[in-house]
């Protein structure tokens, strides 16, 4: 097992010389390196991209709940909200909101603080996990807990709100870890992420991410901070804005992306399926 480690250990910091060099060089950095070494829902492991088949569209609803062991199912519900099932029937709805919502309450729900389209005043009575991504009453929300198989934590980062003031720790990134993967949600991002940001990060294999270039990142910023995140597959979301998903397509394929646009608002990820090169992997959204 220890031999295994080694060999994937070396593969990832041959494949990222440069962030692994800033990663191992901190404190936080060894830590991270430690804890690579225990089990899967510890932290999002350092794992090299190994030589996967590319993701094909999933077929299945979420409410079958037919998931395999080591598979995700991601449903792209609309807007940021995703819904997400794991092998145990854990079901996950990011940035629940009142107006586009999962066909049946989720287990869990993530919300963000920007505006009402990514939080809920009145959530389904029926959640089990309600965990909001800001602290209503100032200063740090922080999570990390282990529902059925699947844990999720969070990064809290700064947002500006529509007077162009700061607001301190008004956006959460939720890390999904499950299934052997690890999927983050990037919410409302406003800024570029720090060195300690990604450190907490881990390596990531499937990043949903908010393309609008207008009320979040604008494009310049946010292409740099999935270039330093390294996902497999990027999914984007937030797209309303017109324009907006055309000119992160084109940015993408610039930065040597490939693209693919999926025939379902569905998709089901394994290791063995995420993509041999960094994909833009395209959902239209599905409705409740």
């Amino acid at each position: 097992m220890m031999a295994s480690f080694l060999s994937v250990l070396l593969r990832f910091l041959h494949r990222h010389k440069r962030r692994s060099a800033k990663i191992l060089s901190a404190p936080a950095g060894l830590a991270l390196l430690l804890a690579a070494v225990s089990p899967a829902q510890a932290i999002c492991q350092l794992v090299a991209q190994a030589p996967f088949k590319s993701a094909q569209p999933g077929e299945m609803r979420v409410w079958q709940a037919a998931i395999q062991t080591g598979e995700v199912q991601i449903r792209y519900i609309g807007h940021s909200t995703f819904e997400l099932e794991t092998p145990k029937g854990i079901r996950i709805a990011t940035d629940y909101n009142d107006s586009v919502r999962p066909f049946l309450p989720p287990t869990v729900a993530t919300m963000n603080g920007a505006h009402s389209t990514h939080y809920s005043l009145s959530p389904d009575p029926n959640i089990e996990h309600l965990l909001y991504g800001w602290n209503p009453k100032g200063g740090p929300m922080d999570h990390d807990l282990t529902v059925g198989d699947v844990r999720i934590r969070n990064i809290q980062t700064n947002i500006r709100g529509w007077d162009g003031e700061s607001r301190r720790l008004g956006n959460s990134i939720f890390i999904f870890e499950v299934a052997d993967l690890c999927i983050a949600h990037l919410g409302h991002l406003h800024h570029r992420l720090t060195q300690e940001d990604l450190t907490r990060l881990g390596q990531i294999d499937v990043v949903f991410a908010a393309i609008d270039n207008t009320s979040t990142l604008r494009l310049d910023s946010l292409m740099e901070v999935l270039e330093s995140i390294g996902p497999a597959m990027v999914i984007p979301m937030h797209f309303h804005f017109a324009g907006a998903l055309q000119a992160f397509t084109g940015r993408a394929l610039e930065a040597g992306y490939e693209v693919v646009r999926a025939e379902t608002p569905s998709v089901i990820v394994s290791r063995t399926s995420l993509p041999i090169k960094p994909t833009v992997y395209i959902m239209m959204p599905g409705g409740a």
